[in-house]
């Protein structure tokens, strides 16, 4: 009975089938040609090739590039390294429509959340990569992020921290290859391709830490400034915690480093023992000095 219900349903599946047979044919379905497939789901877009960050973990930039600063003066790169603070560089262009102004928002965004102030404990150079762009529109976008920043009781010392830099192709290209950024023009749809990342540097240029992405954890900000001074640029706390977590590059993030943590953990644990004993021992000490007067 079961069967004989499902013949109706059966042939309007077959005749769909066989329509559907008849229109690929009508639409010329070929043969196999020789020529390559389609590109497939796992293959890289066309606008991202060529697009990237190759790493240059523990490399130093060229310190000695020139840049013209937002107010118009052509200074070299190393008059923002002073040997004592680290140095966050967002490889960015100011006229781009959307990819770096989510990269800047989401830098500004974590930065908020530290109890750190630009220009304090650490700097930040935002660095043009379109040789085409000048001091007046640097100084619009510096102007346009030291208000979303929002501490105007300390707005001389942020905009003393946070500069926006352009430079000519040759400098460009210099600064660009030494941090292993890939960009290029996309003539198609007239603006640049490319990456994200918020690249940490000692404070003497060299390249510790990459950040990719356009939202940052106010945790791994820290982390990552700590990490550029190996611990000298935090408290004590700042400094336990970088012993504590280790930066996974499949994560993109800062975990926690088990590891250490049992070594931390263990020497909390012979501390509170020490701390423990210590009133024991001592009157114990007070009980043989007084048998031995007696």
């Amino acid at each position: 009975m079961l069967a004989a219900q499902m013949k109706p349903h059966l042939r309007i599946i077959n005749s769909l089938a066989v329509g559907l047979a008849i229109v690929l044919s009508a639409n010329g379905a070929q043969s196999y040609d020789g020529k390559p497939a389609p590109g497939v789901a796992d293959e890289m877009p066309k606008e991202l090739q060529g697009v990237g960050i190759d790493e240059q973990l523990g490399k130093n930039i060229d310190l000695t590039l020139m840049f013209r600063n937002e107010g118009g003066q052509l200074v070299p790169l190393s008059t923002y390294f002073d040997g004592k603070t680290p140095v966050i560089i967002s490889p960015v262009y100011f006229n781009c429509p959307g990819l770096c102004n989510f990269h800047l928002n989401g830098l500004t965004d974590g930065l908020k959340q530290l109890d750190w102030n630009i220009g304090e404990k650490f700097k930040i150079l935002s660095i043009s990569f379109d040789s085409k762009e000048g001091a007046d529109l640097a100084q619009k976008k510096k102007d346009t992020y030291l208000k979303l920043y929002d501490r105007p009781n300390k707005l001389a010392q942020t905009s003393a921290g946070w500069h926006f830099l352009t430079a000519d192709e040759p400098t460009v290209q210099a600064f660009i290859k030494s941090v292993g950024f890939k960009m290029y023009w996309n003539e198609e749809q007239k603006d640049w391709a490319h990456a994200s990342a918020a690249i940490m540097t000692s404070p003497t240029g060299e390249l510790t830490r990459y950040l990719p992405g356009i939202m940052f954890d106010p945790k791994d900000i820290k982390l990552a400034l700590n990490e550029a001074t190996e611990g000298k640029v935090g408290s004590f706390v700042d400094g336990l915690l970088l012993y504590c977590f280790k930066y996974d590059p499949h994560q993109s993030k800062y975990t926690l480093y088990a590891f250490n943590l049992v070594k931390v953990g263990g020497a909390v644990m012979v501390l509170l023992l020490a701390l423990w004993l210590l009133p024991i021992w001592m009157r114990s000490r007070r009980e043989a000095r007084g048998s031995a007067k007696g």
